[in-house]
């Protein structure tokens, strides 16, 4: 199938697929008249990848999960080994996440949000705020 047919089936636009194959994460086969042909399994592949990047998977790590997924004698412990590597990455943002939007939620929560121009948000964030409770 050509590219178009390809991008449909796994949900990419042809765009990426063609900087997937750039930096070898895939190889389609050509056809006669030299257009990519991608085969089912190409698609499958491309499915793969689109779903463990929505995961969060870098490029890298779905080179990795591509590895595995093309090895019948994998052991599950590596593919595990992985998937808890990044739940553990997910959990941090979320730690860091969750720590920026209560330092937010102090400075909105503190800001009268009038015509007054002294505001605690501009202050938290020029260290105004730090530095007069350091004093």
């Amino acid at each position: 199938m050509n590219i178009g047919s390809a991008a449909r089936k796994s949900g990419l636009p042809a765009k990426t697929i063609r900087y997937y194959e750039e930096i070898g994460l895939l190889k389609a086969d050509r056809a006669a008249n030299g257009y990519r042909d991608y085969s089912a399994a190409d698609v499958n592949r491309l499915q793969f990848v689109h779903r463990s990047r929505n995961l969060g998977f870098s490029v890298e790590e779905c080179r990795q999960l591509l590895s595995l997924y093309d090895d019948k004698q994998r052991a599950s412990a590596e593919v595990k080994a992985i998937a808890e590597a990044k739940l553990d990455d997910i959990d941090r943002k979320l730690a860091e996440l969750t720590s920026l939007r209560e330092a937010l939620r102090h400075l909105v929560d503190h800001c009268h949000g009038d015509n007054r121009p002294d505001c605690p948000i501009i202050d938290g964030l020029s260290g105004a705020v730090a530095a007069c409770k350091a004093h």
